[in-house]
């Protein structure tokens, strides 16, 4: 018998399972993709048009009978000049002004990135996730303990974002303990981040000073300060106000050199219910609402129209004990809310949800950031904070739980995409095609094989096995391929879009810790 004459080879079980995962992972255009970047949500609102109003309208009465402290005399100067008052250390903001900053701020800007592909518009209700927070301890999983962060943690983190398809930037998470001087903290916090990723960048500063120093650098890596300032491609997170009602004098500083040298803002106000803000979860987002609206007043008094997000992220107590709670369900429904004042508002929008209570990613933390993170994405908030890591109420971050949630925000995405109902998708003639003279079944009809990436997204290491496949492989466990899948991206991905002569400038003129051999490839 001839080859030709012999029957084809019937295809092991195995060997269709390898040829359909090599379908997968063969690389899709990204208008192909089953989720990209930028869905659209805002399908959830728990609160009615009447609580928006009237949520609305509390507000404004708080900003213009109960005011904010501690107001710094340049926001003092702007805010009076516009027509607000100060009185008894309080200052005052008259609702036509607050209104007025509403109608014309800036809305529908990008957040830039060092690679152009990269760019996220903020815009309407399109949606991205990313991480953020201070977390002080990387929940070390194989010795079921926490350590101290380190810079070489937070560059580690960084490359990790930058190979995670549904984590679309890169706030810091963490605080690298091991650096003692606050002035090197802020800048090689910076310099970490913008090495490790060329998704965009947000961070924070404690001092004026230290934005300025941060900001030599950011015109180094683009080439110069306008060529920066026509792509910033770093934000300032900035907690401006320490509630209730009260700025916080140095970051308002902070804020101010930002918003002077073209860098983006998310103006923070971040009360805990039961604590620093009012218990009734209504009351907390009417303070958070009002703190974040004071200072977008100022900003734009400062650059009418710069790009500000605004950033109601009202936390919760368990009012058992006083402790945060970022896990709970009156957290989800909080941050929630606050993205829907957001939409209503028509704000470039920013929240946080997925800070699981949990200390390592197990069944609780699952929970916890799966109902997080889906509401706050289908309330039409542009920006989800600390979506991916994030542990023990903030406090800890852990490698692994990075690419676990990168699963989930992928399947998170999908849902915010929903269903596209148009003549193909509903489907008549394919269904005629298998019902009639067909094999009736669905298996290899061209929809079916034109749709297996478009419309349908995969775990990247979450395990979707029979029972007798799992075995076969090994039993493979989350947490085990989760720790493979960091080992080898930081064994292998070290970008390097930064060229090697502007980093030695940098080396040169500032003070940078995280050495060069810590960043190449051993």
């Amino acid at each position: 018998m001839t080859a030709a004459e012999r029957p084809p080879k019937k295809i092991s079980r195995r060997g269709a399972r390898a040829a359909k995962r090599a379908l997968r992972e063969a690389p899709l255009a990204p208008e192909d993709r089953a989720v990209a970047p930028g869905m659209t949500g805002g399908r959830y609102a728990p609160l009615s048009a009447t609580d928006v109003e009237k949520i609305h309208q509390a507000v404004l009465t708080v900003l213009e009978t109960i005011g904010l402290s501690q107001a710094i005399p340049s926001c003092v100067e702007a805010v009076t000049a516009a027509g607000g008052s100060y009185k008894d250390g309080r200052l005052y903001f008259p609702r036509s002004l607050v209104e007025d900053t509403i109608a014309n701020c800036g809305r529908n800007f990008t957040l830039y990135a060092q690679d152009p592909d990269r760019d996220i518009e903020v815009a309407g209700s399109k949606v991205y996730f990313g991480t953020a927070g201070a977390a002080v301890h990387i929940a070390d999983h194989d010795n079921n303990c926490y350590r101290e962060s380190t810079l070489q943690d937070l560059y580690q983190l960084a490359r990790l974002v930058d190979s995670l398809d549904h984590v679309h930037f890169f706030q810091r998470p963490l605080v690298a303990r091991d650096m003692v001087e606050p002035a090197d903290l802020d800048f090689n916090t910076c310099y970490a981040a913008v090495s490790g990723t060329t998704k965009h960048v947000g961070t924070s500063w404690v001092e004026p000073q230290h934005v300025t120093e941060s900001l030599k650098m950011l015109h180094t890596i683009a080439g110069s300060e306008a060529k920066w300032r026509a792509r910033p491609f770093v934000s300032m997170s900035n907690c401006f106000v320490v509630p209730p009602l009260r700025f916080a004098e140095d970051a308002c500083r902070c804020m101010e050199v930002a918003v002077h040298g073209g860098m983006p803002v998310l103006l923070l106000a971040a009360g805990q219910a039961g604590a620093t803000s009012p218990a009734a979860l209504a009351g907390s987002v009417v303070q958070e609402v009002a703190e974040v609206l004071a200072g977008l007043v100022w900003v734009n008094l400062m650059v009418p129209g710069h790009p500000a997000i605004y950033g109601t992220w009202p936390f919760v107590s368990d009012l058992r004990t006083g402790a945060m709670s970022g896990g709970s369900g009156e957290q989800a429904v909080l941050m929630a809310a606050c993205g829907q004042m957001g939409r209503h508002y028509d704000l470039p929008t920013g929240i946080a949800a997925g800070m699981a209570d949990a200390k390592f990613p197990d069944a609780q933390s699952g929970y916890e950031k799966g109902y997080t993170n889906t509401l706050a994405a289908h309330s039409g908030a542009n920006l989800i904070y600390e979506s991916a890591g994030m542990h023990a109420s903030l406090l800890g971050f852990s490698y692994e739980g990075l690419v676990i949630d990168n699963d989930m925000l992928g399947a998170i995405n999908r849902t915010v995409r929903g269903i596209e109902v148009n003549d193909e998708t509903l489907s008549i003639e394919t269904m005629r095609d298998v019902c009639i003279d067909g094999p009736s079944h669905y298996l290899g009809h061209s929809q079916t094989l034109g749709l297996m990436q478009k419309e349908y997204i995969y775990p990247d290491i979450g395990d979707r096995l029979s029972p007798k496949e799992w075995q076969e492989v090994g039993k493979p466990v989350l947490m085990k391929s989760a720790r493979e899948k960091v080992d080898k991206v930081l064994a292998t991905h070290f970008p390097s879009h930064i060229d090697p002569s502007v980093d030695a400038e940098i080396r040169d003129n500032h003070n940078v810790l995280l050495p060069v051999d810590k960043m190449r490839a051993p």
